[in-house]
């Protein structure tokens, strides 16, 4: 098939994924980069899990949420490390139709999954803070099971829309995705559809999303922040900021470069991957060590895990 004169999207066998445009004695080094970074996601987030599932004391709401969150960064960085690592060593650097349907499709289902789940973690943190007496009771285990429930099928729903839209377009420009994987914005750029009422529903589609969770979070840590200044000890005050900075750090890396990306022209697609990069990469790297490292609770649980370990060899 050549890269043109496709018609409509249901001609099209394959994509092929550009990736990063650098000179091609860079793709060890990127591929090499890409292999420690998602060796430090699976070890990361399966360790997280693994942590959280065998400890009895991390059995609570908030682990509960956290262990979901490792669960969700494990996956939908495996839906792109692995085939862009590939990619390095491909001459062709194709993915078939359908494999890049999948990719997308499955994509946006974590990320979409992730934003709920941050904000469900926000407003378990505003009950801990606000009204601790009544954590027990309004943090429930069916609650929590259905705000995670609820994210999933946020990011399912999502995606169901996301992804018709992108691949009923057609694309008889170009085959070849400039991105190192299947994305909305990227595909859009090859089709020779009119892309207007698309851009509108996207656009709609992704503040219906944004924005909720966005709020949920800032009136969360609003009446978190007015409650810590009301206590009179500082170490009261310490101990309570404690246990949301964690959160508010991936909030911060995940949401800031979500916005860098979506705030990028189209004509500075380098740009875009880089945001990109950090999202999908980076972030579900950082999140397992920023909960290892400023949560006091969790590292107890890793030193315990890795003495029986140990004891057991």
């Amino acid at each position: 098939m050549g890269d043109r004169g496709t018609s409509n999207g249901s001609e099209v066998t394959d994509f092929i994924l550009v990736g990063f445009r650098v000179r091609p004695e860079l793709y060890i080094l990127l591929f090499l980069l890409f292999l420690l970074v998602y060796a430090m996601i699976l070890l990361g987030n399966v360790g997280m899990v693994a942590v959280i599932l065998t400890d009895p004391r991390l059995n609570t709401p908030m682990y509960f949420f956290l262990g979901n969150l490792s669960f969700i960064d494990l996956f939908y960085s495996s839906v792109i490390a692995p085939k862009a690592m590939i990619n390095f060593w491909s001459e062709s650097k194709s993915i078939s139709f359908a494999g890049c349907v999948t990719q997308l499709f499955l994509f946006a289902l974590f990320i979409v999954a992730e934003g709920f789940l941050l904000a469900a973690m926000a407003y378990d943190r505003f009950i801990a803070i606000c009204n601790p007496l009544l954590y027990s009771v309004q943090m429930s285990t069916r609650l929590c099971i259905q705000l995670v429930a609820g994210s999933y099928f946020c990011g399912c729903i999502s995606s169901v829309l996301q992804t018709s839209l992108t691949f009923t377009l057609s694309f008889c420009a170009s085959r070849a995705i400039d991105h190192f994987y299947c994305d909305t914005r990227p595909l859009q750029r090859i089709s020779c559809s009119d892309l207007f009422i698309n851009r509108i529903i996207s656009f709609s589609l992704s503040a219906i999303i944004i924005l909720p969770t966005i709020i949920v979070i800032l009136i969360s840590y609003l009446y978190i922040v007015s409650t810590v200044l009301k206590i009179r000890s500082t170490e009261g005050r310490k101990k309570a900021f404690s246990t949301c900075s964690s959160h508010l750090g991936v909030v911060s890396v995940l949401y800031g470069a979500v916005f860098f990306m979506y705030l990028t022209p189209d004509r500075f697609p380098e740009l875009s991957k880089v945001a990109s990069l950090c999202y999908t990469l980076v972030t579900p790297m950082l999140n397992p060590l920023i909960y290892s490292l400023r949560n006091k609770d969790v590292k107890e649980a890793l030193k315990k895990l890795l003495e029986k370990k140990n004891t057991i060899v």
